[in-house]
């Protein structure tokens, strides 16, 4: 079992920034990927960012190039660095946890945290 718990969420102005932490315990050596996923109402989940455990990085189009990942593996954290906030970015955000293994794909995830951003 893999326990994540977010913070780090929280109302900044259209343009501010915000840094969310995901912190990670349980069976954390078998994560292949971690991430972070966000949910705004009415609209469809969407995957933010992931991280592998070889460093690799990936995004959603719609936060290239104003988000970063990046993961303190001493202390089993990973984190969203979010500039340039757009209302639209407003969400609850989910840190996400994945293990591949043989007989599939385990999932985990946090209990989220709120980021709004007013314009």
């Amino acid at each position: 079992q893999v326990q994540l718990v977010e913070s780090g969420g929280g109302l900044v102005q259209a343009g501010g920034s915000l840094r969310l932490s995901c912190a990670a315990s349980g069976s954390i050596s078998s994560i292949n990927v971690r991430g972070w996923d966000r949910q705004a109402p009415g609209k469809q989940g969407e995957l933010v960012a992931i991280i592998t455990s070889g460093g690799n990085t990936n995004y959603a189009d719609s936060v290239k190039g104003r988000f970063t990942i990046s993961r303190d593996n001493a202390k089993n954290t990973v984190y969203l660095q979010m500039y340039n906030l757009k209302p639209e970015d407003t969400a609850v955000y989910y840190c996400h946890a994945s293990r591949f293994s043989g007989s599939g794909v385990y999932n985990y995830w946090g209990q989220g945290t709120q980021v709004t951003v007013s314009s």
